[in-house]
């Protein structure tokens, strides 16, 4: 199976094996948002263990 070429630039496996992801809204439209919730938004995020198994799917590790 062809890995998904969309969720290979969206998302990064750990040593560990847990998928870490980007968080949304921090492209455009900054200026209305606080400093808080932009900082916050920088940072790297590990996937819901919900959405861990599709995921993994579309980057061909199952």
């Amino acid at each position: 199976m062809k890995t998904n070429s969309g969720a290979k630039k969206r998302f990064i496996v750990t040593g560990n094996g847990k998928i870490k992801r980007k968080h949304a809204y921090k492209s455009h439209l900054l200026t209305k948002k606080n400093k808080k919730q932009k900082r916050r938004l920088t940072h790297f995020s590990i996937l819901n263990r919900s959405n861990v198994n599709s995921v993994k799917e579309l980057l061909g590790m199952k």
